[in-house]
Formats: C-alpha cells, sequence, structure tokens
C-alpha cells in the first residue's frame, strides 16, 4: 500500500500531461493530416507563411498554387489549416 501512494502522485501528472498536452495534440496532427488529405484544384489557401492563392495542381506531397505573382511549387504541409478555414468562412 505504501509503494502505491508513493507512485500515485506520479502517475497522477502523467494522466494529467496526457489529456492536456499529448492527446489534444494528435488530434490537431489527425486533422491536419485530413485536411491535407482533402485538398482538391480549385481550393482557395493560405500558407503558413502568409501567401494567398488557389490550388492549381495537386501531387503526392507537393501543391503548386496560382498567385498574383506566378504560379509557386510547396509542400502539402506548408499549408495553414486555421488560416485556410477562416478564408473558406469569408467566401
Amino acid at each position: 500500500m505504501g509503494q502505491i501512494q508513493q507512485f500515485l502522485p506520479f502517475l497522477l501528472m502523467f494522466v494529467v500531461i496526457y489529456f492536456f498536452m499529448i492527446r489534444p495534440q494528435q488530434k490537431r496532427a489527425k486533422n491536419e493530416k485530413e485536411f491535407e488529405n482533402g485538398l482538391k484544384v480549385g481550393d482557395k489557401i493560405i500558407t503558413k507563411s502568409g501567401i494567398h492563392g488557389k490550388i492549381a495542381e495537386l501531387a503526392d506531397t507537393t501543391v503548386i498554387i496560382e498567385t498574383m505573382a506566378g504560379k509557386l511549387k510547396m509542400e502539402r504541409s506548408s499549408i495553414s489549416l486555421e488560416l485556410s478555414a477562416t478564408l473558406s468562412k469569408k467566401a
């Protein structure tokens, strides 16, 4: 019984860390992966660096976006889920 009481605070800390840090991060990563897989040609997006554009072509891990300055080839992971979602809500 004494050993269980010694390890109870550590176990409790692990549970708290899991539910407040690890689990939300896993959920966010899953949502971003679904967003990346759901992209299609013609979607208006904003990259994490703030570039606005429209998807012109899709490849396995890259995307070509059409901007006012021309076409840019970028990784799919560089597209911001949050910024693109707010852009689509405004439209």
